[in-house]
């Protein structure tokens, strides 16, 4: 069992409110993501679960206990770090049992449980290296191995992936995708990298200035943000916006229009965006273009890999009318 409620959950330093009053629910079994810019207070967030940070008001419950002011090795708790914080010294293996042994854990167990670990996390033939002999994505394998010989109610992930390069984060976040369907234990993960929070969530907890904006499926928050602050994080490459006369004659102070549900045409098309290409990415599946409107101003739209645009052409935008947001002047999604 996983299941932890925050009920009223507030976090200050001295006169600074970084969390101010906050409930969420996070079920038994689910891989929760923490979302949003740096300074959102998604960590402190994930502290304050942790038990490493003490909450200034409010309580945090863990599997229906009122853990607010249990210590953290009372929580049955596992959490891996954005640093590794392995032991140069020790094995593989030993690095993994360090948690059991401490913990007085009879050696058969200890031997059972690494097994497993190193099984599941592909480490097999590595237990008896050092980690200096290891790559980034295996160290951080080695890491999250540690947490999951404890056998936690809960493993609570702090930006694990942003010390490797790209390639290791892709690879190490389908690790962690298939480790959580294996295990069926809640996980709770921490990323700026709303590529992640969409690829790796149940749900995701999208933050603001310690204010949870929108809590939902990565589907859900997609199809239908709450507010434009949600619309413009959510999705790669982020949402376009639109003020001025286009968004009055459709009821709103600005429409979003994300740029995979845009039409780019080469040849005039009545009531189109005129505009013209600054730069083209051509990705190979995909082609981002990059178009100045005038009375708008920067423009992406999402095209085919094929699609044969250069810098300087004039191109005609369509958005589709069906995939519109609309927004008002609060900020707040406008539903008809």
């Amino acid at each position: 069992m996983g299941r932890i409620v925050l009920n009223k959950v507030r976090k200050s330093f001295g006169e600074v409110e970084v969390i101010p009053p906050l409930d969420l629910e996070i079920e038994d079994g689910e891989f929760v993501v923490f979302v949003g810019p740096s300074g959102c207070g998604k960590s402190t967030l994930l502290r304050l679960i942790a038990g490493l940070e003490d909450v200034s008001s409010g309580a945090i419950e863990i599997d229906g206990v009122n853990a607010t002011s249990k210590r953290p090795s009372e929580r049955g708790l596992a959490m891996v770090f954005q640093s590794y914080a392995l032991y140069p010294h020790m094995s593989v293996k030993k690095n993994i049992a360090f948690p059991m042994k401490m913990a007085g854990m009879p050696v058969a167990e200890q031997e059972e449980r690494i097994a497993a670990a190193a099984k599941a996390l592909n480490l097999t033939d590595y237990l008896h290296r050092k980690p200096g002999q290891l790559s980034g994505g295996q160290r951080q394998r080695v890491a999250i191995g540690r947490a999951i010989v404890r056998e936690p109610q809960a493993f609570l992930f702090d930006e694990p992936l942003s010390n490797l390069d790209a390639a290791l984060r892709v690879n190490m976040r389908l690790e962690i995708s298939e480790l959580h369907q294996t295990l069926k234990t809640t996980m709770v993960y921490v990323t700026h990298d709303q590529v992640e929070a969409m690829t790796m969530a149940d749900k995701i907890v999208v933050l603001r200035a310690g204010h949870i904006e929108q809590v939902g499926s990565p589907l859900e928050l997609y199809r239908n943000p709450r507010n434009k602050f949600v619309a413009g994080f959510i999705g790669s490459p982020k949402m376009n916006f639109i003020e001025g006369e286009r968004a009055a004659s459709r009821g709103a102070h600005t429409i979003g229009i994300r740029p995979e549900h845009i039409d780019l045409s080469v040849d005039p098309v009545e009531g189109a965006i005129v505009g013209k290409i600054g730069v083209s990415e051509h990705l190979g599946s995909d082609t981002f273009a990059h178009v100045h409107c005038e009375g708008i101003g920067l423009m992406n739209v999402r095209v085919s890999g094929e699609a044969d645009i250069h810098a300087g052409d004039t191109v005609y935008l369509q958005p589709q009318e069906h995939n519109l947001h609309r927004f008002g002047e609060d900020g707040l999604a406008i539903t008809l």
